[in-house]
């Protein structure tokens, strides 16, 4: 009965291309894609286009560490035998980046030029068409703009490598995942581009002309006024701005293809400028949602690639307070003290699959350094430890009788959810408050409201937790960067710079905690768990 009272809170809020596509899937079966593929493996490719150099992307570290080894996700291993591109003993992840071949876009690919193509040569070999993880829709994806990437380098593809390149290009256009929609569909739509760009011909101009149309549309749907992502992950964020700079760049390199609508330069200013201001003094990603270090290119690697492509320089707004409405982050820089606040919306109501439970949260940064910090993202796979990274208990907000402010389970599923209530943002003359409420734990027997007021100054931050309602336990969780060692009263980093603390009206425990800032990556941390007294809790850092 429980679980069937989630699925029905959670299929509510989507769309119904997501429940009749996953039905429509089901009822087919892998069957129907498979037997498409393998009949339409053997058909010639059409003719590449004629087409100039394209621009190197943005850089990423190496995945190949030697011929048939590679490092992914934070875990080396093996490509040397059939079975190692679907092993069951990997993670659904790392099987699908083993697909990718991403190494063909990484730092001194050139240099493991013969690598990669023995490789790809191998997989043409041991992949049978339409079989296992590397050809569902994704990877597939991926795989396809690596390639035409690579082939419109100084690196050409062999004949039978194109011609599964045309294979797998129909296989996507089969096989759109409308019913995921957000970054996977845009992904789809990415790849049906580069395949109608890099190939000529009627059947090339129907992919080109189709990926064009959903990547326009989704585009304007997955994009917020403010230039963030959707789905409020400054990851996956920096994954769609490389997918529109890599589109603007097919452009070019294949001049009379097709010409990117004149708002797409304006439209990744705008993203770059959102990633600028998501941005840590240290250059890399806020950790709200699901979001990792090296997953996706750097701010820096992202803006040297627009301006290889003429879009010119973007910085962050230089104002004290930005707020990202749309998006519903807030962030505050006083003099050395740098804060983004979150009191907006999980994520879109029909796709929140990558959101956390982490309204009125926070991430904190001083002289540069990360010292209050969101806990991360380690793994998709299903479990207690998934569960955990996107419970409230994992992050820096309070959470009310072992609840979640918002109702997350499996491993990409959100029933009820959290709602912002009246944010409010006021710049005084000698602080910065920003005030919001959520309504998460109304749906409590006790009809509990969380009300959060920061109050930041250059050298201060107080948080004010109020709840309204009945509530047996509530407990406001704040965790550390690894480097910062906590003590009663106070907080020292590894520099040796401290920030003392007053908690009022709750007891204090320092707990052990771990923080995740990459897949894979496990770091052992402190946390201070304040156990409220009242229905009122004050925390205040001095440095």
């Amino acid at each position: 009965m429980t679980r069937a009272l989630l699925y029905a809170r959670t299929l509510r809020h989507l769309r119904p291309i997501q429940v009749y596509g996953r039905a429509l899937r089901a009822f087919k079966g892998l069957g129907a894609p498979r037997r498409f593929v393998q009949d339409t493996a053997n058909v010639p490719a059409p003719p590449p286009r004629n087409a100039r150099p394209l621009e190197p992307g943005a850089m990423r570290p190496a995945v190949l560490i030697g011929p048939t080894r590679v490092r992914m996700l934070g875990e080396e291993g093996e490509l040397a035998q059939r079975h190692h591109w679907d092993d069951p003993m990997r993670t659904a992840l790392w099987r699908y980046h083993a697909h990718y071949f991403d190494d063909l876009r990484s730092t001194g690919a050139h240099e493991r030029s013969a690598w990669n193509h023995a490789l790809i040569e191998r997989w043409l070999d041991e992949v049978r068409p339409g079989d296992g993880v590397g050809w569902e829709p994704y990877p597939t994806s991926l795989r396809i703009v690596n390639w035409v990437r690579n082939a419109l380098g100084k690196n050409k593809l062999s004949d039978r490598a194109l011609q599964s390149l045309a294979a797998q290009a129909r296989a996507l256009r089969a096989n759109l995942e409308h019913h995921l929609l957000g970054n996977h569909l845009l992904a789809n739509a990415k790849a049906l581009v580069f395949s109608g760009a890099f190939f000529s011909g009627p059947e090339a101009d129907e992919w080109l002309a189709k990926g064009l149309g959903l990547f326009t549309r989704e585009l304007a749907e997955q994009v917020l006024p403010d230039g963030g992502h959707f789905e409020r992950s400054a990851m996956y964020h920096s994954i769609v701005l490389e997918d529109l700079l890599d589109v603007l760049a097919l452009a070019q390199a294949t001049s009379g293809s097709f010409e990117p609508p004149a708002t797409w330069r304006a439209l990744a200013n705008r993203m770059r400028a959102w990633l600028a201001t998501m941005c840590h003094p240290d250059g890399e990603i806020a950790l709200f949602n699901d979001a990792a270090f090296e997953q996706a290119p750097t701010l820096a690697a992202l803006d040297d690639y627009a301006r290889r492509l003429g879009l010119g320089a973007v910085t962050a707004p230089s104002a004290s307070v930005v707020a990202l409405e749309s998006s519903g982050f807030v962030r505050v820089q006083l003099g050395d003290l740098f804060t983004i606040c979150d009191i907006g919306e999980i994520g879109p109501s029909y796709l929140p699959g990558h959101a956390h439970a982490d309204t009125l949260s926070y991430e904190l940064s001083w002289r540069g350094q990360r010292w209050i910090v969101d806990t991360g993202t380690s793994h998709y796979e299903p479990g207690p430890e998934r569960l955990r990274q996107r419970s409230t208990a994992a992050h820096n907000t309070v959470e009310v009788d072992s609840e979640s402010s918002s109702e997350v389970w499996g491993s990409f599923r959100v029933a009820r959810r959290a709602h912002p209530v009246a944010p409010r943002i006021d710049e005084r003359a000698d602080a910065v408050v920003i005030a919001c409420s959520h309504d998460g734990y109304r749906r409590l027997s006790g009809r509990v409201e969380h009300r959060r007021e920061w109050q930041l100054q250059p050298r201060a931050l107080q948080i004010r937790d109020s709840l309204t309602g009945r509530f047996e336990t509530a407990l406001a969780r704040t965790y550390f960067h690894p480097d910062c060692t906590v003590e009663a009263g106070s907080v020292t980093d590894a520099r040796g710079d401290r920030v003392t603390l007053d908690i009022q009206r709750a007891d204090v425990a320092v707990r052990a905690a771990t923080w995740h800032p990459a897949f894979g990556s496990s770091r052992p941390s402190q946390a201070l768990v304040a156990s409220m007294n009242t229905p009122e809790c004050t925390m205040r850092l001095n440095w």
